[in-house]
């Protein structure tokens, strides 16, 4: 069975192609590579029912299992939204989501996901904590800050995911397990420092957290997003992927069907 994933569309931030075209290359490129199924780990776009309504339309033009995980782009909310925590509740409430619902693939492999949050664990030790909680740096924000409303800190939001993905995993613990973030879990994938800006929004990259589970469960594949970088590698058992797509300014061309097919990651199981 192939497995292909990918990360950081972000279907509504290019000036040169519209979500339509995103839905179209990407369907193309997994059916090109006969992907069996097609897993997507977050920042779809920046609105919540943009992003649904391109799982729903490439899952019923594919004709394939697509799962995902939303990203902190997925949670942003405008005026008159729903508040982040609803729209939280509106992603679980889709089949598609794996956010407390891990998927058996077969007798032998089961795909679990969650969005994870960042912990601050990744910024540079110079930074207190009471000024990485400000989430600003040398003028620029971290628009989380303004566009996300959760009630809870962020410390505590990754904590709730660590807790909420050991659940789900208990339900599939006797299965080969591919998990499924978006924020990063694994430094390799951190922006590396010394960097001007990013040995303090590296804070809001990554988590420790699922530290835990890399060693206490089987976790064969760890795909993530968020970073907006493209790599894989193998550690200890586990192969690590971020198959992100990102920004049209950061592509390698204009071309979107070829920086879609170059970002789209697979393997088989």
């Amino acid at each position: 069975m192939k497995i292909g994933v990918i990360s950081d569309l972000h279907i509504d931030r290019s000036k040169r192609y519209t979500p339509e075209d995103f839905e179209r290359h990407l369907c193309n490129s997994v059916q090109s590579q006969r992907i069996d199924i097609l897993l997507i780990a977050g920042d779809i776009s920046n609105n919540y029912q943009l992003s649904a309504q391109f799982i729903t339309t490439i899952k019923t033009k594919l004709q394939i299992t697509v799962l995902f995980v939303p990203g902190n782009h997925d949670f942003w909310t405008q005026s008159g939204d729903l508040a982040s925590l609803e729209i939280l509740d509106y992603y679980m409430a889709m089949q598609e989501c794996l956010i407390g619902q891990p998927y058996i693939v077969n007798d032998e492999w089961a795909i679990v996901g969650n969005t994870g949050w960042y912990d601050y664990s990744y910024a540079d030790s110079r930074f207190s904590l009471e000024r990485i909680e400000q989430r600003k740096y040398i003028g620029a924000t971290w628009q989380d800050k303004e566009r996300i409303n959760w009630p809870i800190h962020d410390r505590k939001m990754s904590d709730i995911a660590v807790r909420q993905i050991t659940k789900d995993i208990q339900q599939v613990a006797d299965k080969k397990l591919i998990l499924m973030t978006h924020i990063v879990t694994h430094n390799n994938f951190a922006v590396p420092m010394p960097h001007r800006i990013f040995d303090y929004f590296n804070a809001f990259i990554g988590t420790s957290d699922f530290d835990q589970i890399y060693d206490r469960y089987p976790i064969h594949y760890s795909i993530m997003g968020h970073v907006h970088f493209r790599n894989h590698f193998e550690e200890q058992g586990t192969t690590y992927i971020c198959p992100c797509l990102g920004y049209e300014r950061q592509w390698r061309t204009t071309d979107l069907a070829r920086e879609i097919t170059q970002s789209l990651y697979t393997f088989n199981i």
